[in-house]
């Protein structure tokens, strides 16, 4: 639990990003599925790969940095990311007219840098662990005198993501089930404290895939932990490769999320055909996480009547999805 000194989100927090945020992110659909062995409940998935930028991480990447003052916006702004984070703070930085650095990594996917870079932002490459761009992102922020825009850890980023929680329950007041993926902790963190702030009897629910489950050791074990990134970026959710939990992430997930789970990488890959199928999205892999823990792990989740999956992302490899699906075809 938090210390005494720990000061956490409170709801106005939320609703104001939500006020901020209104017609720069989208204000996503639920979109219903059927779940074999689940007939007598309700399934939706948060379609959050429906955002302009293809992921939810335009909602805290602009909640920051619409909040930034003239000065600050004509330094111009930084960060690291995988992907979508970069493509979040890319957009929003041009929303409001500031350069946008970005530090990827080279093994990011081409279409994430592709994307980030026609966002007209600068991308600087780094190797595949988490730790060299951030490290890379923080040289060059002390250099150029550049404004952090944290992909995580950071309580702006935490508010704008859990405005994804607050849609979910105008759209579903009664949603008594939410799954959503986890890897630095922001979009986890923030739906779990706006859901629990706002109706406390709805369960949260982390997803992780097992071959990255920092947070999921993290989480039972009461204490943060970090992963080897020869570790963490064996699984193919690009967006979850995240080497440990954000510091202000964790605060929140041990307050307000109930429980995180694992999935396998075939499950991950099935679950991804699901929400081809049934709800005719198409998700990234680390998007698709959520669903494999409801599809593969539903009866550790019972009992619930209306559960709610959050599709993080659709920005996938074309070269991914078609390996995915030609799965399905051979079997």
């Amino acid at each position: 639990m938090p210390t005494a000194t720990t000061s956490l989100l409170t709801l106005p927090a939320f609703r104001d990003a939500q006020t901020r945020i209104r017609g720069v992110a989208m204000h996503t659909p639920l979109v219903r599925i059927f779940v074999p062995g689940l007939e007598d409940a309700e399934i939706w998935v948060k379609a959050e790969g429906l955002q302009p930028i293809g992921s939810f991480k335009l909602r805290g990447a602009y909640n920051k940095i619409a909040q930034l003052t003239p000065e600050q916006r004509s330094r111009g702004v930084i960060t690291y990311s995988s992907g979508n984070h970069a493509q979040g703070v890319a957009y929003a930085a041009r929303a409001v007219g500031a350069k946008a650095v970005i530090v990827m990594p080279a093994s990011a996917p081409a279409v994430k840098k592709r994307a980030t870079a026609a966002l007209g932002a600068e991308i600087v490459e780094v190797g595949p662990a988490s730790s060299d761009r951030k490290s890379k992102a923080e040289g060059l922020e002390a250099a150029h005198g550049y404004v952090m825009i944290p992909p995580y850890d950071d309580d702006q980023i935490i508010a704008g993501q859990g405005t994804c929680g607050l849609e979910i329950l105008e759209d579903l007041p009664d949603a008594d089930l939410i799954l959503s993926p986890v890897s630095g902790g922001g979009l986890l963190s923030g739906i779990a404290t706006a859901v629990k702030l706002s109706r406390a009897a709805t369960r949260v629910i982390g997803v992780e895939p097992e071959l990255a489950a920092d947070a999921h050791e993290s989480f039972i074990s009461g204490q943060l932990v970090t992963w080897p990134a020869e570790m963490t970026t064996r699984t193919l959710c690009d967006g979850l490769r995240t080497q440990s939990l954000g510091e202000r992430n964790f605060e929140h997930i041990r307050t307000y999320v109930d429980d995180i789970i694992t999935v396998t990488e075939s499950e991950i890959r099935a679950a991804m055909r699901t929400l081809l199928y049934s709800a005719r999205l198409t998700p990234e892999p680390s998007g698709s996480a959520s669903a494999a823990g409801l599809i593969f792990h539903f009866r550790q989740l019972l009992p619930f009547r209306k559960a709610v999956i959050v599709m993080s992302g659709g920005n996938v490899e074309p070269q991914v999805l078609q390996s995915v699906l030609a799965e399905d075809s051979n079997s």
